[in-house]
């Protein structure tokens, strides 16, 4: 497929649904503004671009329409959303606590094949600190989102998570190199991997708190800086 270097390199495989790997190509050119906010999409562009068919670049854009990421309007075509900061204050007090049994779950339920890919995962953030290499972080934590998810086993925490999820990436892409701290977060990330693949629900919660609450102290600065705190 003829795709831009920006996008991540996804590999053809005949068992993913096409409008799945749309999806995730079309949410990283979003997130990336590769497709601004605002910014109006067309099928046949993007399925041209992507070397996929209309149908699931269609079923794509309507999962990122549920996810919030896209809006849809009858006879104008579809839009990328504007980011909304105050929101993301709101959509992190949800998080917390959908974030938190999702952790304890994927460290209660995580087998031998799981808990290796974690420690595996846990080696990464700490190279992308090291390092102060974002693209490391940005990989390893798409990731160990999908891995925490599939996990845990739980579809209704899944179903929460997913468009909340894919408003924080952009917000993150958008605002974190100049208001987070890349090292901290890629330690937190790896001390929930870790206790996940130790089983230790206990204290992956208590990581996956910590996540939270780091999110939302980048957040409110974000949004002084932009007085609206």
């Amino acid at each position: 497929m003829n795709r831009p270097s920006s996008l991540p390199d996804v590999s053809d495989n005949d068992d993913e649904p096409q409008s799945r790997i749309a999806y995730r190509l079309i949410e990283a050119m979003i997130v990336t503004h590769e497709l601004p906010p605002g910014s109006r999409i067309s099928e046949a562009s993007l399925s041209a671009k992507l070397g996929i068919g209309r149908t699931p670049i269609r079923e794509a854009l309507q999962r990122l329409s549920f996810e919030g990421t896209v809006k849809i309007v009858p006879r104008s075509g579809a839009f990328v959303s504007e980011i909304d900061l105050v929101d993301q204050l709101a959509m992190i007090e949800v998080r917390k606590g959908i974030e938190n049994v999702l952790a304890g779950r994927a460290a209660r339920f995580a087998g031998d094949t799981e808990r290796k890919r974690f420690r595996e995962l846990a080696l990464m953030f700490e190279k992308s600190a090291a390092t102060n290499d974002g693209h490391i972080f940005v990989e390893a934590d798409r990731e160990f989102n999908s891995l925490v998810v599939a996990t845990a086993r739980n579809k209704y925490a899944a179903q929460a998570i997913t468009p909340i999820e894919a408003q924080t990436r952009r917000f993150w892409y958008v605002h974190f190199k100049q208001f987070g701290d890349l090292q901290r977060v890629c330690t937190l990330h790896a001390f929930v991997a870790r206790r996940i693949a130790e089983n230790d629900e206990a204290g992956a919660r208590e990581g996956s708190d910590k996540i939270v609450d780091y999110a939302e102290e980048y957040t409110r600065k974000t949004l002084m800086f932009f007085g609206m705190g």
